[in-house]
């Protein structure tokens, strides 16, 4: 099995080292001296890390036969490609590969078949679930215990238990605007000024907004 667990970027200094985007929550394991990692593309590897460091909060890395700034800088976009055994896992239980989730059926908490968990989002803030609906559709249900309280991979699904609006639009929840302004103090000040009443009730078909 193949996971991406970086992508490099600038050279850094003129000594080989090029900064890397980390893209896997075990960079001591993937990403450490002695490591031999495929690419993307295929022609410039596979690539064996010499050494490694911290600076200024980002990863640096120099591999073997890259000596210059100039060998470092043509490495730049390149995909690093670690092989892992399909059977492993990670050493926390509420970590998971993305090998692990893709296939999953979602469901919701009461067991209603949302769709296929298709691919796995990394973004810098959080990570995405991309679930695709039985029409083709495709919803994005962030990857957050609130929202995806149950992983079960002995049962090959994922719980979800999204908020108003997040896999159907139009389930989702509004406030009206007017009930917005009668909630406002200063608004309903002025409002009486007018001469206008102030026991305006929102209509409570309109629910509320959730955080």
């Amino acid at each position: 099995m193949q996971l991406v667990v970086g992508k490099i970027g600038r050279a850094h200094g003129i000594r080989g080292d090029v900064s890397v985007e980390v893209r896997t929550d075990e960079p001591e394991l993937r990403l450490g001296p002695g490591a031999v990692l495929l690419t993307d593309p295929a022609s410039v590897g596979p690539l064996t890390i010499e050494s490694g460091k911290v600076h200024s909060g980002r990863l640096l890395l120099r591999f073997a036969g890259v000596k210059d700034r100039n060998a470092a800088e043509a490495l730049r976009g390149t995909m690093l490609i670690a092989e892992v055994d399909p059977e492993e896992r990670p050493d926390d239980p509420e970590e998971y590969y993305d090998h692990q989730l893709i296939g999953l059926d979602v469901v919701m908490l009461d067991g209603t078949l949302v769709g296929e968990l298709t691919e796995v989002v990394h973004l810098p803030y959080q990570d995405l679930l991309t679930v695709t609906k039985p029409d083709g559709t495709e919803v994005l249900v962030p990857f957050v215990s609130r929202i995806v309280p149950t992983i079960d991979l002995e049962n090959q699904r994922a719980v979800i238990d999204p908020p108003p609006g997040l896999i159907d639009p139009a389930d989702a929840e509004v406030v009206r605007a007017d009930a917005a302004d009668a909630a406002d103090p200063e608004v309903a000040g002025e409002t009486e000024a007018d001469g206008a009443s102030t026991g305006y009730a929102p209509d409570e078909a309109a629910g509320g907004a959730r955080a």
